[in-house]
């Protein structure tokens, strides 16, 4: 890997893993930005489809279970730097970019909305910095994508 890519790599895992490590906090202690967000999302999933508890424990989209997640793929990522399997970085970015496309969805097509508690978006475009960063992350890294596939065919 060149310095370049080397560098841009690092940028990113760094604000990925920084911006998910931060929030286990709020999502492992039940703080009440959490209750406000899961909850408003449990609600939409009660009413519109007649869904209770998938958004709160022991629901499988709950924030103890979204919070693992993003430490999973958090880890992935810091370790793909160091590690000597070149898998770790790609996989965690995919997995970044799945959980990031649910919350940036949940912000648009619920009653969530970008504005958080009057956070002036600051969450939902977290959200979509992380997107952008997951999403180039897999495309500087597809040649270990692409060569482990090719191992499996």
């Amino acid at each position: 890997m060149n310095n370049k890519k080397k560098i841009i790599t690092r940028v990113l895992v760094i604000y990925i893993a920084f911006v998910f490590i931060q929030s286990l906090f709020f999502k492992f202690t039940g703080s009440p930005e959490t209750d406000h967000i899961f909850g408003t999302l449990d609600q939409w999933a009660s009413t519109t489809f007649g869904i209770d508890g998938l958004f709160l424990p022991p629901g499988i989209f709950n924030p103890y279970v979204v919070g693992t997640v993003e430490l999973i793929a958090s880890l992935l990522l810091l370790g793909g730097l160091f590690a000597e399997k070149k898998i770790f970085l790609p996989v965690g970015a995919f997995l970044s970019l799945e959980v990031i496309t649910g919350a940036i969805f949940f912000h648009l097509f619920t009653p969530l909305g970008i504005d958080v508690m009057g956070d002036g978006g600051t969450l939902f475009f977290m959200a979509c910095g992380i997107w952008v960063a997951s999403a180039t992350l897999i495309v500087m890294h597809k040649d270990v994508l692409l060569k482990l596939i090719k191992k499996k065919v």
